[in-house]
């Protein structure tokens, strides 16, 4: 589990990447779509898109002769999941540190 938290939020720690994802949360779109809204070119948007569905944050389909990008909601939300874990035993962690120095 940890590796793949490491990989997703090395991925999603690009602003490029970010970006794309932030585009795509707003609905599926190819490449060309995506460079047209960005400042980077289409060869790069699909070297991002590429890193991206290596770690399962996005899929590609195609309609017609044009491949289209998705976001996979699953994977963000078992990454959130995650994430609220982690917070719950810090949460947990941190006070029982407070009722010990609180009963010094």
């Amino acid at each position: 589990m940890t590796e793949r938290l490491v990989a997703v939020f090395a991925a999603l720690g690009d602003d490029t990447r970010w970006s794309i994802l932030l585009a795509l949360g707003e609905g599926d779109a190819s490449a060309s779509a995506l460079a047209e809204r960005l400042p980077v070119t289409r060869q790069a948007i699909a070297k991002h898109l590429a890193v991206l569905e290596q770690v399962g944050v996005v899929e590609s389909h195609r309609v017609g002769r044009e491949l289209r990008w998705s976001v996979l909601g699953s994977r963000l939300g078992d990454t959130a999941r995650e994430l609220d874990r982690i917070g719950a035993e810090w949460d947990r962690r941190l006070a029982a540190i407070k009722r010990i120095a609180e009963g010094l």
